[in-house]
């Protein structure tokens, strides 16, 4: 199992580093400053233990001073590596996580609507944000640091055999200790790190989820049951949080008292031989002593680093599990819609959202071109669900859709969604200005457009008598309008793509009468020329339908314009009716 697990953190690495390919120079760079850095340190003993046994032992000042200028050059030379190597290998890792965060949020807008479905948000926000940043400290902080302190560790080991075998033995007595604690430390660390890479995705997710949902939660006074599942649910991050500080807390002051007793048993036998002059000398022991320093202190610095690349290397896992998700949109089409021809044919259609639970169930009808569709009946009937297939945010598992002449999967997603205009009951808006949300960002439609867009629909004079007009800064979601101002707002938004097709999901159904005059008046400019699809639950806003279909259980159960099922005297006569006497009393 540990071996697999190994294999399977070998191969992450390798994937993580091949986005630094475009950035091979300058991590070739990195890695020989990292090698400068790891020659230079241990030379410094070398040269003292030198200056000491050949220059201040026999008093020869000219040649210490020569000897102290080269070390103040080295030292130099020392502070730039150190500075180009974390200043480039910082570098690449910040382009790198660019790339990736790149890479994986247009991989999350390209996945199907069932994904979202089944997916929290914050999850998705931790892992576009914060693991992905754990990556970048595999340059910065891990794998070049790995290959320096090892080769630093490699030429200490060197000098130290060739300056005394004796006092190398001597110090490499409490080496086993260290590398049992060491590998002690690795593993523990990696479980700790999953867990608090877990804890904080939970974390993410459910303040992502109650901020969003705040009125709900205020609503049934749950205050305080949601800030005791907080409580609990930070306790968890802070537990894992603590558990891996306990592994360093143990970890450091035992690297640390090995190494003091390894001097202490260098400075001893050191000293013996000194004094008995058994062939070591004074120069050799000052020397010793800071080989040891550099000795430990890579070997702390790898168990450090590991630890820093095994929590890339999972924040790494988890970023790689999105990006190898396999629910992109199928975009197989290959015939651009280009809206000439607005029929809608549905033909034996079924659909599920969950396997086996059907929510249409072999219906068909048509609508034809330039004319206008309500679909009516209760929650759960599967009016929607008929808008999200003709949108092709979901597919159909049985049965035929056609628009136009064609097979709806024969057509590109892009032509598709550029000739429907889908306005919902709960219009999201984002935290800009109105242009820019009428617009969406998109630069081939100016502000003359979208002016007389608005005044052909009559909204303008609304607009216009907010604060700056049309740059007036909606806050988040909309939050600044009323419901029905953010609905007149999506009418815009639909009604200046001049789509072929529009689709208005209970747009009407939750708004002041003012607001719906405007609506209205906006649907029925809207209407000119194109289909409509009209979901509503109110069904004096469909009257006019050219055709109303009334679903239930995924079924249709009554089909025919207004006049038609009112004669009918059936499940259609009863809702209307029911529905006048309400609006009457």
């Amino acid at each position: 199992m540990k071996k697999t697990g190994n294999i399977v953190d070998w191969l992450l690495l390798k994937r993580v580093l091949k986005y630094s390919n475009p950035y091979r120079k300058k991590l070739f760079y990195a890695a020989l400053s990292a090698i400068f850095l790891a020659v230079l340190g241990p030379l410094r003993p070398w040269l003292i233990n030198y200056a000491i046994d050949n220059y201040i032992i026999v008093s020869n000042l000219e040649m210490l001073a020569k000897v102290t200028l080269l070390l103040f050059l080295m030292l130099f030379a020392e502070g730039f590596f150190q500075f180009y190597y974390m200043f480039l290998s910082t570098w690449i890792g910040q382009n790198v996580i660019r790339d990736i965060r790149t890479e994986i949020f247009q991989h999350i807008i390209s996945l199907k609507m069932k994904y979202f479905d089944n997916t929290q948000v914050g999850t998705l926000v931790t892992r576009t944000i914060s693991d992905i940043e754990t990556i970048s400290d595999i340059f910065s902080q891990g794998l070049l640091v790995i290959i320096a302190e090892l080769l630093k560790l490699i030429l200490v080991l060197v000098f130290m055999f060739y300056t005394s075998i004796k006092l190398t033995i001597v110090t490499l007595i409490t080496i086993p200790f260290l590398l049992i604690a060491t590998a002690w430390f690795k593993r523990n660390i990696k479980s700790a790190f999953q867990d608090v890479r877990t804890q904080v995705s939970k974390l993410n997710a459910f303040v992502q989820e109650r901020i969003i949902g705040m009125k709900i939660v205020q609503i049934f006074n749950k205050e305080a049951s949601e800030y005791d599942k907080f409580i609990e649910i930070n306790k968890k991050h802070r537990d894992a949080n603590i558990r891996s500080i306990f592994y360093y807390a143990v970890f450091f002051p035992i690297v640390e008292i090995l190494s003091a007793l390894a001097i202490a048993l260098v400075i001893w036998s050191g000293s013996l031989s000194i004094i008995n002059s058994t062939g070591v000398t004074i120069g050799e022991l000052v020397a010793f002593i800071l080989y040891i320093y550099m000795m430990f202190r890579p070997i702390r610095q790898l168990a450090d680093r590991f630890n820093v690349l095994q929590m890339g290397i999972v924040g790494s896992e988890r970023v790689f599990k999105i990006l190898d998700t396999n629910q992109k949109i199928a975009n197989e089409g290959k015939i651009k819609f280009d809206g000439n021809n607005g029929n809608i044919n549905f033909e034996n259609v079924s659909f599920y959202y969950k396997d086996g639970e059907w929510v249409l169930n072999n219906i068909s009808f048509s609508i034809e071109n330039n004319k206008t569709l309500a679909l009516i009946g209760h929650t759960g009937s599967g009016k929607t669900s008929i808008a999200n297939l003709i949108l092709k945010f979901y597919q159909n598992q049985k049965g035929k859709i056609s628009i136009g002449d064609n097979n709806i999967q024969t057509y590109t997603i892009q032509s598709i969604r550029k000739s429907i205009s889908y306005v919902q009951q709960e219009v999201f808006l984002f935290s800009d200005t109105i242009l820019n949300n009428v617009k969406m960002y998109d630069d081939t439609i100016d502000n003359h457009t979208v002016e007389n867009a608005a005044r052909e629909i009559g909204i303008h004079d609304f607009i216009s008598s907010l604060p700056n007009s049309y740059e007036y800064v909606v806050g988040e979601r909309g939050i600044t309008l009323s419901v029905g101002q953010r609905q007149l707002i999506a009418f815009l938004r639909a009604y200046i793509r001049n789509p072929k097709i529009i689709i208005l999901d209970e747009a009407t159904s939750s708004i002041d009468s003012e607001s719906e005059e405007l609506l209205q008046a906006a649907l029925k400019k809207m209407s000119l020329n194109r289909t409509i699809i009209i979901i509503a639950h109110r069904l004096s806003t469909i009257t006019g339908a050219d055709k109303i279909i009334l679903l239930d259980k995924g079924n249709i159960i009554e089909s025919g314009d207004h006049k038609s099922l009112v004669d009918q005297k059936g499940k259609y006569f009863e809702m209307f009716n029911k529905q006048k006497n309400i609006e009457l009393y």
